[in-house]
């Protein structure tokens, strides 16, 4: 038989099985069709383990070897894990009939941890779509480290993990040595607890490095690595965060030293190819305590009556090189990580606050977009170049704020600046109101924002501010962004692409039927729908039928409607809860290199751009940007891109997780100490467990449990998404206002319990603040 040269890669052997019987082969089948002998053989074998290696072949009972994409019986994905013990697996394949994430009951789950990444068999698929399933094979294991809390027991130490979703405690392998200490100085001056001896460990916090893996359920083995310190020590709550999440946070020598050796000084060859822009006035606009700075903005009238719009960007990648020590950090970091008291930046600080950053009154190198916008807001040039700036001004939200609004003092501060950002807001507005007028979503809901004193400590919560210069720059950030990736695909350039897909039909549907029940919809009209009977058996052996609605796959709704609605609900007592369950409706956006669009700017075509200082893609964005100015071509074929395009998503995602996780975790330690005391507070959802809650002095929520409510029995009514008493008929709705106690933290948990406190009842003392 004549050999098949061209398919003995991995490649072309993952192509012959998929084009095979039910996308499966065996072994010997393999190097029959193939005509490998002798030395194909192995390298047949050696491509066979590879594959089943990294997940893209299942190695089946016989023999057998199954293409895991094409397999209806086995899929890929990642292990999300409840604190209950069972488990989701979170598909790359969903077959067809499947509906959802693939459920794990807790005897399977045990198998792996947490955020592994699995193979997982389908064992059932109901007529719903909901489907059973099992661990069949651990293909990468997301967790080499686990933080936890140290505990000394009579027969052996333990660390018991601090994400609870991690089931197994960590057994410490006997003849430990004792690490150093991490923990400092706390802000009452008490030197950190010694520690001399195991026992001294008790309770403490520490990092551990998994040496050996439980079997079927079995405690995992492990040394530890790190001391952090004990739970309430300063800043332990951050360390904890990190290394729970596995984010990058100390850059190894060979990156440091390579940053060191970064001059200040720019080469004057290298400011004489670029465009000059250092006699315009061009100005940085960003918060009070942000210390890098990555754009810089600029606006002029044009003699024909349009605007000149400027977007300088630092050019990192002048100075970060592909393949270099910095870079190839940034590739783990993916993104810089912000916490309330510190940052994990992506790059080291002598970029990202020194050479890279756009200081005041000094030279700095960028990348810029140069677009022409006429007076409907749409751009009618674009040019990309390589420029030179010197900042003018380093500007912040509330002074551009204050300028706009008229306070005196400032305007004569930056009096030569006023006229310039006047056309700035004239600019931004008419950007705005093209994007609205297309589609484009805009969900204002404030993010949180925690306080501290001059000495580190947390003193309250409040709502992150929004004005007209936040406007300013998120419009002319989302133009330069959405003219970069119209170019490069106009130019066929394989790029990197920000993409947001339509909604799931299912979450649609959800949302509609809540919505509802406040009187709302997305009047899009009567959604499709499938409707069937459903039988299952239940725990007592009796069947059970239920009525199945399912939405139609082809459902596509506007953008506009979630922008109508969004504007109907402003002001409105449940714009929280609904504007909150809109977004649930979403997609999340994610990084691709194929463009696919973004739903919720109604955009045709984006990219991220604007910060390559915080973001690796947009790092990417500008080599490419840069290749193709240079030789209207780029080194980086999709393959590529794809790879990096997933890795970025998935090192967005952990640092949002990681930011939104400590936040509530220092909003929870932060209430310990006010139990007891009362509090104004604001209805903002009501379920059949009782009124969440949100307090009018701090941006802090919790739940007052519906059988705590004084005075009767409550029941919730769905239809009218009330708390009614049983006799008083009084009723409980989104919007009231209400005066509850807080009667319990749960720090770990991250839950705040509160009861409600009525004029009425003396029994309770106000505790004084």
């Amino acid at each position: 038989m004549q050999k098949h040269y061209g398919l003995l890669s991995d490649d072309g052997v993952l192509e012959h099985i998929s084009r095979s019987r039910h996308a499966r082969t065996s072994f010997k089948n393999l190097v029959r069709e193939l005509g490998a002998k002798g030395e194909d053989r192995q390298r047949v074998e050696e491509i066979l383990e590879r594959l089943t290696e990294r997940g893209e072949l299942i190695e089946l009972r016989g023999g057998q070897y199954a293409v895991a994409r094409l397999s209806r019986e086995f899929l890929l994905g990642r292990l999300q894990m409840h604190k209950d013990g069972f488990g989701f697996v979170v598909p790359d394949n969903r077959p067809e009939n499947m509906r959802g994430d693939l459920f794990i009951p807790p005897d399977e789950a045990a198998k792996a941890m947490h955020g592994d990444r699995v193979i997982a068999r389908v064992v059932r698929i109901e007529s719903d779509g909901r489907a059973d399933g099992a661990i069949v094979r651990i293909l990468k294991r997301a967790h080499m480290t686990v933080v936890g809390e140290f505990n000394v027991r009579r027969h052996g130490c333990f660390v018991k993990p601090h994400d609870d979703r991690i089931k197994q405690w960590i057994e410490i392998a006997e003849g430990m040595e004792i690490p150093e200490s991490r923990a400092t100085i706390n802000r009452v001056g008490v030197e950190p607890k010694p520690i001399h001896a195991i026992e001294d460990m008790d309770g403490m916090i520490v990092n551990v490095e998994i040496l050996e893996f439980g079997e079927e359920g079995e405690n995992a083995v492990g040394k530890v690595i790190e001391v952090l310190g004990a739970p309430d020590d300063f800043g332990v709550d951050v360390e904890i965060i990190i290394r729970k999440f596995h984010i990058p946070h100390e850059f190894p020598e060979d990156v440091i030293r390579q940053a060191r050796e970064v001059s200040e000084e720019i080469p004057a060859e290298e400011i004489a190819r670029r465009q000059d822009f250092r006699t315009l006035d061009i100005v940085t606009i960003d918060g009070e305590t942000a210390r890098d700075f990555d754009d810089a903005v600029w606006v002029d009238r044009l003699d024909n009556g349009n605007y000149a719009l400027q977007v300088h960007i630092a050019d990192v990648s002048y100075y970060v090189g592909p393949g270099s020590p910095i870079d190839r950090e940034a590739t783990k970091r993916g993104t810089s990580v912000y916490f309330p008291d510190r940052a994990v930046p992506m790059l080291p600080v002598e970029l990202s606050t020194g050479i890279c950053s756009l200081k005041p009154q000094v030279d700095r190198l960028v990348m810029s977009a140069i677009l022409e916008i006429d007076n409907s807001g749409a751009v009618v040039s674009q040019e990309f170049t390589r420029g030179v700036i010197r900042s003018a001004e380093r500007m912040t939200y509330t002074n551009v704020h204050l300028l706009l609004e008229g306070d005196a003092a400032v305007r004569e501060r930056y009096a030569r600046l006023v006229d310039r950002f006047e056309l700035m807001k004239e600019l931004a507005l008419k950007l705005n109101r093209k994007r609205v007028k297309r589609g484009s979503i805009d969900f204002d809901l404030p993010e949180p924002i925690i306080e501290f004193d001059t000495q580190g400590d947390m003193i309250g919560v409040v709502r992150s501010p929004r004005n007209i210069a936040h406007r300013i720059i998120e419009e002319f950030m989302l133009a330069a962004n959405e003219a970069v990736a119209s170019h490069l695909e106009a130019a066929e350039i394989d790029s990197i692409y920000r993409v947001h897909e339509p909604p799931d039909p299912k979450r649609i549907l959800d949302f509609e039927e809540v919505a509802s029940k406040f009187g709302y919809s997305l009047n899009a009209g009567p959604l499709p729908v499938k409707k069937f009977r459903s039988t299952d058996r239940r725990r007592d052996g009796r069947k059970a039928t239920k009525e199945i609605v399912l939405p139609d796959e082809k459902i596509t709704i506007p953008s506009r409607a979630y922008q109508k609605l969004t504007a109907k609900l402003e002001g409105k007592p449940e714009e929280r809860i609904l504007t909150y369950l809109m977004l649930r409706s979403l997609k999340q956006a994610k990084y691709r290199e194929e463009n696919l669009g973004h739903y919720a700017l109604a955009a045709e075509s984006y990219t991220h751009f604007t910060s390559p200082i915080r973001r690796y893609p947009d790092l990417m964005v500008h080599r490419i940007l840069g290749e193709y100015m240079d030789r209207h071509t780029t080194s980086l074929n999709q393959g590529q891109l794809r790879v990096i395009a997933e890795d970025c998503s998935q090192t967005e995602r952990r640092a949002d997780e990681a930011e939104r996780e400590l936040v509530e975790w220092k909003k929870a330690k932060f209430m310990e100490q006010r139990v007891g005391e009362d509090f104004d507070a604001l209805v903002i959802s009501t379920t059949k467990y009782g009124l969440f809650v949100e307090l009018e002095q701090f941006f802090i929520e919790g739940l007052v449990p519906i059988d705590s409510l004084p005075g009767d029995r409550y029941l919730y009514n769905e239809n009218t998404r009330k708390i009614v008493g049983n006799r008083s008929r009084r009723e409980f709705s989104i919007g009231d206002r209400v005066h509850v106690v807080l009667d319990r933290v749960d720090a770990i948990e991250r839950k705040l319990t509160f009861s409600l406190m009525e004029a009425e009842a003396p029994q309770r003392k106000r505790k004084r603040r």
